[in-house]
């Protein structure tokens, strides 16, 4: 999440930048300092140094062919050791601060980290050039699932098994594995460019965010929102603990559908119903048999009781329920209320018994009887064997399961009753709900708005207990002798638990913790605020001073995370976490498909920035669109590559134009050029007046996307400006400057825009593709800081609309005889003469420029007219209309030699309608139009279309050059 100031997002500063109240280590103590103190105190917190750079570190484009991806690590290296990712607070504005994502500790880079990565980095860099004391905080979750099975597999490859170890020395295992290997995503992260401050790095499990976590389960018990109870739960046997619904994932696997019979007691043979079921094994744990009241099929049996089979004879009652559905299978339903959703939530409506047959191994119980201690899949064929056997089974058909699985584990997800700790989140989930519909959220693309609104509409109590070892331990201990359910006491120490336990059962009294840990969600449910101090800083400083910030992350997690850090902030400090949302899609491959180790379509981002580079990745993932799916392909990372390389032979081609840095008085007189004054730009030749116009233009429209997180928008308009205004042109017509005008003081000029235009380039580009823009900015002489903290362009600059107007006519005329060179297959070399026809204004201008149409349409120089009317050859030119009220006449005879052309037309139109005669013969036949296939036949007709119309260009040029022959003779 980002905090941002009141011109961007609405509020104010943040917790960072209190008033000289400082609040101590100590649960809700203050302390006051004087002022002089606390500004000594936040001036060291957020100081930065800013350093001159080492010319070691960077390479020129003088010097070097290519941009060489391996100095992104030196450049990094070099900010990190300078203190750039530090925040400097002697610019005195509003602080802008985000925290990370936390990745799990056992994570590796993958192309998710990649996004989030890049478009945090994005706005934490503008947000540094804008001038404003900018932090984030990295950090890493403990990921209490995943980091469990690492170290257990890691274990029982020595042959050692958790239980044997005991809990202590198996947690000490895990924070050992964390030491070694937990560093790995963030030097990963590292290398994508992230500029975090790495000496505020967090871990979860970190004694602060531990207190917090602490703090928030006390809060939430004393206010009666975390109680105990038995509920249904997803259960993975395999990890041996719940799992939320949302770590749950439904994939569609083949499977069968059996068809049972359940005898009706007292009736005849003839009396029973057949049930369809997909889970036979859980008819041990049936309690009701259930049909749709208004199915005549069965009204007969309602009231009476079936027997279950393979139970010895035990009865339950048939009823009717509305949620029976008639038509699947035979429409009749068996409950099982202990291992089904659906049957759990029918059962507690209508008062029936709750049987459980499952072990949390997933193994059967003795309510199973002979079934008892077999696997429940092995269970599934014996007993369909044996009712086969007995006559009670019925058929076993093919169908296609939604099989629930475990996110983390991969197996089978058991639904099981069990005593779990839980929060209630209607109340909390009515302030979220509030939150966006006040505005004080905004939800960014929309459209998840109504997605957040409905989860959050329906939302269920959140089981937030998991029977693993390796996380926060649940702050509740109990009264040994005493029944759990009823004596338990919730504290925030051992200490504390046991000086509460004295008091109500006396000095002999013993406790013991709960064994479980909490859900690893809860933990980062709290780390936005958590990270900042709380609960050490009180939600009424909150309140006032938590700054508005902006939270980015992938759709994906919008409910895993999002709207519970909502939830959370709200609850705990009184304020929303975050006024704006920004979700970003999935990376897909260039076949829109998820990338899968399956698929073997998966992408690793460590492999493409070693072939294409860091900055062409970066640049390739910004362009998405917010919350759409991204389209991963070589092809745009091979352009964004070819985008660094035009960067930095721009770059060459600026340092090998500029003068000497030896040659003082002409960087002097290059460094006093000003161009944020109207006068200014007055004074410029045509080119450069028109290139800082645009680019003034760029940096508002620029910065206003930057501001709106129109990331996409931003890199597209930077990419368009450099590629087709500077680079294609500019740097072109410059040359007539630099190379041809032998005016020093016209040169003069063109090196000055082309250094401002260049260097303000690299700023507005800077957050993007941050490598290749350092290493071009130290490149460039006289440079007092370097480019990742220098100041970000200034907006409403100067611009001369005029000027624009008449480049754009240039530029038309320009391309007009570009055209007409290729149009003609002239020779690249050749200079040919051409006449400009306008009126005197427009020939005034124009005029002005006549080196650089000269040098950019390839004329001659000497041979190039202005004039209002047409020329006296003008029957023997190619004449052109650039734009309105402005003409020009190319002589053909400087283009081509007529008469061969005219024989080389004259075959070429001979072959063509031989051609076009072939195609209308087929169409014309109505065995090949009748018989052919559709689309064949709308090939041909498609064929003969495209040939009438090169036949119609083809004669009209011959006939062109044919009446420029009879005119000549």
């Amino acid at each position: 999440m980002a905090f941002s100031n009141p011109s961007l997002l609405s509020s104010s500063c943040s917790v960072y930048r209190l008033n000289p109240l400082l609040i101590s280590s100590k649960r809700r103590r203050c302390i006051t300092l004087s002022h002089s103190h606390f500004i000594r105190l936040t001036r060291r917190f957020f100081s930065t140094t800013v350093a001159a750079a080492d010319t070691s570190v960077f390479t020129s484009p003088e010097v070097a062919k290519s941009f060489d991806f391996t100095a992104e690590e030196r450049i990094y290296k070099w900010w990190e050791s300078q203190g750039y990712f530090k925040p400097n607070y002697d610019t005195g504005s509003d602080p802008f601060v985000i925290s990370m994502p936390p990745p799990n500790v056992t994570g590796s880079l993958h192309m998710g980290h990649a996004m989030f990565v890049t478009l945090e980095d994005i706005m934490v860099r503008y947000h540094r050039m804008k001038g404003r004391p900018t932090l984030w905080l990295p950090g890493t979750d403990h990921a209490g699932i995943a980091t469990q099975l690492v170290v257990e597999r890691m274990l029982g490859a020595e042959g050692i098994k958790r239980v044997d170890l005991g809990r202590d020395e198996f947690t000490k295992r895990v924070w050992e594995w964390k030491e070694k290997y937990g560093g790995t995503i963030t030097n990963q992260i590292r290398r994508l460019g992230a500029s975090c401050d790495w000496t505020r790095e967090h871990f979860t499990l970190d004694p602060q965010l531990s207190r917090a976590v602490v703090e928030a389960f006390v809060r939430l018990h004393e206010k009666g929102l975390i109680y105990q109870g038995s509920y249904m739960v997803n259960w993975s046997p395999n990890l041996q603990t719940a799992v939320s619904d949302l770590e749950v994932e439904y994939s569609e696997e083949p499977g069968a559908l059996y068809y049972i019979k359940y005898r009706v007691a007292g009736g005849s043979r003839s009396d029973f119903l057949t049930i369809a079921t997909t889970r036979p094994e859980t008819l041990f744990g049936d309690t009701a048999i259930a049909v749709n009241p208004e199915d005549e099929r069965y009204s007969k049996y309602i009231g009476k009781q079936a027997i279950v089979p393979m139970t010895h004879g035990r009865h339950v009652p048939i009823i009717s329920d509305k949620y029976v559905d008639k038509d699947f299978g035979t429409g009749v339903l068996k409950i099982s209320p202990g291992h089904d959703h659906n049957d759990y939530l029918l059962a507690r409506k209508l008062g029936l018994p709750i049987l459980t047959v499952m072990n949390k191994d997933g193994t059967l119980n003795e309510v199973a009887g002979l079934y008892c201690g077999l696997d429940r899949f092995e269970a599934r064929k014996k007993l369909w064997s044996d009712l086969e056997e007995t006559g009670l089974a019925v058929k076993k058909e093919a169908h296609t399961l939604r099989v629930p699985r475990s996110q983390r584990g991969g197996e089978i997800i058991e639904p099981l009753v069990s005593k779990q700790w839980f929060v209630t989140m209607e109340p909390l989930a009515e302030k979220a709900l509030q939150a966006v519909e006040k505005g004080e959220i905004t939800i960014m693309p929309e459209r998840f708005e109504k997605i957040y609104n409905h989860w959050l509409s329906n939302i269920k109590d959140w089981c937030i207990s998991r029977q693993l070892w390796w996380g926060h331990r649940i702050p509740v201990w109990y009264i040994v002798g005493k029944d759990c359910e009823e004596e338990y006491i919730v504290a925030r120490s051992t200490e504390e638990a046991l000086e509460k336990a004295r008091k109500k059962y006396g000095k002999n009294v013993e406790i013991y913790q709960d064994p479980d840990v909490l859900d690893t969600w809860f933990s980062s449910a709290l780390w936005p605020f958590s990270t900042l101090g709380w609960p050490d800083v009180s939600a009424e400083d909150f309140k006032r001073f938590y700054p508005t910030s902006v939270l980015e992350t992938g759709h994906d997690i919008l409910f895993f995370w999002v709207a519970r850090m909502v939830m959370m902030g709200i609850e705990f400090t009184g304020t929303v976490p975050f006024s704006n949302i920004y979700l970003h899609g999935l990376i897909r491959d260039s076949q829109g498909r998820k990338m899968s180790k399956t698929l073997g379509n998966v992408i690793d981002p460590l492999d493409t920035i070693k072939e294409y580079g860091t900055d062409a990745l970066r640049f390739t993932l910004s362009l998405g669109t917010a919350g759409q799916d991204l389209n991963l392909s070589t092809e745009r990372l091979t352009s964004n590559k070819a985008f660094t390389n035009k960067l930095w032979n721009a770059g060459k081609f600026l340092l090998q134009n500029l003068p000497s840095q030896s040659d003082l008085s002409a960087w002097e007189a290059l460094l006093a050029f000003k161009f944020d004054k109207e006068e200014s730009l007055l004074k410029l030749p045509l080119p450069e007046c028109w290139v800082v116009s645009k680019l003034h233009m760029l940096i508002d429209a620029v910065t206003t996307s930057y501001d709106k997180f129109f990331f996409g928008d931003v890199g597209r308009e930077i990419y368009d400006f450099f590629w087709a205004d500077f680079a294609d042109w500019y740097i072109e017509a410059s040359k007539a400057r630099l190379y041809q005008s032998g005016n020093h003081s016209v040169a003069s000029v063109s090196q000055a825009v082309l250094l401002y235009v260049f260097e303000n380039i690299l700023k507005l580009l800077h957050p993007f593709m941050p490598f290749v823009t350092e290493e071009l900015w130290q490149a460039l002489p006289y440079r007092e800081q370097a480019l990742i903290v220098s100041a970000w362009p200034p907006t409403s600059l100067p611009r001369q609309a005029e000027s624009v107007k008449k480049f754009d006519n240039l530029q038309a005329l320009i391309r007009a005889i570009r055209n007409a060179r290729a149009e003609y297959s002239v020779e690249p070399g050749r200079r040919i003469s051409a006449s400009v026809v306008a009126n005197s204004e427009v020939l005034q201008y124009i005029s002005k420029e006549k080196e650089v149409m000269a040098l950019l349409s390839k004329l001659d120089l000497q041979n190039i007219t202005f004039a209002e009317s047409p020329p006296g050859d003008a029957n023997q030119s190619v004449h052109l209309v650039a734009s309105e009220g402005l003409e020009a006449y190319l002589p053909l005879a400087d283009m081509v030699d007529i008469s061969a052309e005219v024989q080389r037309l004259s075959k070429r139109l001979a072959k063509m309608q031989t051609e076009y005669d072939g195609l209308m013969a087929r169409l014309s036949s109505p065995s090949f139009t009748e018989r052919a296939p559709e689309e064949i036949v709308r090939g041909v007709r498609e064929k003969a279309a495209e040939a009438e119309e090169r036949l119609t260009l083809t004669r009209n040029r011959l006939a062109f050059l044919q009446s420029t022959v009879l005119v000549s003779k």
